[in-house]
């Protein structure tokens, strides 16, 4: 019987090749979605494109560099740059750069968007943590420090105001903790008061409460704060079975707000279909199987911990983006990793990939290492066999 040909060699082959299709992907969809804006309101319709391909030029170095170094190492540093993170937070707080009611960027030269950065620092402080505990079946509290720290980013990012972005923060660091044998009284009351602060905070802010009732009844808020859902979902519906065609979408004409950002997916849905939409799922949905097939059989505690976040980090960024395109989940501001545009979010995403992959290779190594102790212990074996024949 012939074996069915293998596409890739090892799961962390397997997710490179699935994020370079995603990244070529978007790289096709942001410049549909973004061209009529670009050449209208700059005068070049390839402002966005060039912007967005120097994006990934530089995330795909950081990728190389992130899988090539050993991930034993990152726990060194993991206090450093969660201190460096809140630093940077502080400075947007107080000197950062506003646009749309909010400060979430910050200029050194540069322009970037700390809180991106924050959401793989959670990744790390709480890999670090965790991984050597579960690892040496030692008790795990969420009285820890990387519960404090990450709290504190995601605080000073709800400040801004961005309650979308802070909401991730926190969650990618407190799901790591679930599964890691945390008491039962403590999930008990995690659950509990997640649920009394989201409720608070969506009423806390009128607007809040308001994008909670238009994702209830969009139609009845139209013109207003349902706006962006109306039209997303006129969007996808239009595209049918395989869509209108690239660049041939009418959403980007001014009718979708954000199209090559936090809606870049309905641009997608609309030219390419149902047939690109589920093109886009699955690869998540491979992403999500060989991430956590790398996390299984990462080398240590460390690895496996850094794997699942870096795994649920992206794929439930792009779950929600996907639900909030699609009317599932309130509007919330959370890009759609690869295909939405955005410089900071795609260079930490493709970084976040650099250590996936490295995780993946420190088990390859492993396993390579184990063999060939393996091979030379049956070696040794055989010829004090062959010596006690003689």
């Amino acid at each position: 019987m012939r074996k069915m040909p293998v596409l890739w060699s090892s799961p962390g082959e397997a997710v490179f090749y699935v994020v370079v299709f995603l990244i070529a992907i978007g790289t096709i969809n942001i410049f549909s979605a973004s061209f009529v804006t670009a050449g209208q309101l700059l005068g070049d319709s390839y402002f966005f494109l060039k912007r967005h391909l120097i994006s990934v030029l530089i995330g795909l170095a950081g990728m190389l560099v992130a899988a090539k170094m050993n991930y034993r190492d990152l726990p060194r540093l993991s206090l450093l740059l969660a201190t460096m993170t809140i630093a940077l937070l502080i400075a947007v707080h107080f000197g950062g750069i506003e646009a749309n009611g909010a400060r979430r960027w910050i200029d050194l030269g540069i322009k970037f968007q700390p809180s991106e950065i924050a959401k793989l620092i959670a990744v790390l402080c709480a890999a670090d943590y965790l991984g050597p505990r579960v690892e040496r079946g030692r008790r795990v509290t969420l009285f820890s420090w990387p519960v404090v720290l990450v709290g504190i980013m995601a605080f000073l990012v709800l400040k801004q105001p961005d309650m979308g972005t802070a909401v991730v923060i926190f969650m990618v660091c407190l799901v790591l903790y679930l599964p890691s044998g945390i008491p039962v009284r403590q999930i008990y009351g995690l659950l509990g008061c997640s649920a009394v602060g989201i409720v608070y905070l969506v009423y806390a802010a009128a607007y809040r409460a308001e994008r909670i009732f238009a994702w209830l009844d969009p139609w009845a808020y139209q013109q207003t704060s349902g706006y962006q859902s109306v039209q997303a979902l006129l969007a996808i519906g239009s595209g049918g079975a395989f869509g209108t065609g690239l660049g041939l979408g009418a959403s980007k004409f001014h009718y979708l707000p954000e199209a090559h950002t936090d809606f870049a997916y309905a641009v997608l849905c609309q030219e390419l279909g149902f047939a690109g939409a589920l093109v886009v799922i699955v690869l998540f949905g491979l992403l999500a199987w060989y991430g956590s097939k790398i996390a299984l059989t990462a080398a240590d505690g460390l690895g496996m911990m850094l794997a699942a976040g870096v795994t649920f980090l992206i794929v439930g960024q792009a779950v929600g983006n996907i639900a909030m395109v699609s009317g599932i989940l309130p509007v919330t501001g959370i890009p759609l990793p690869f295909i939405s545009y955005g410089g900071t979010s795609l260079m930490v995403n493709l970084v976040a990939i650099g250590i996936l992959i490295g995780v993946a290779r420190g088990a390859q190594r492993q396993r390579s290492s184990s063999g060939q102790q393996e091979r030379k212990g049956r070696q040794r074996n055989f010829e004090q066999g062959s010596r006690s024949r003689e």
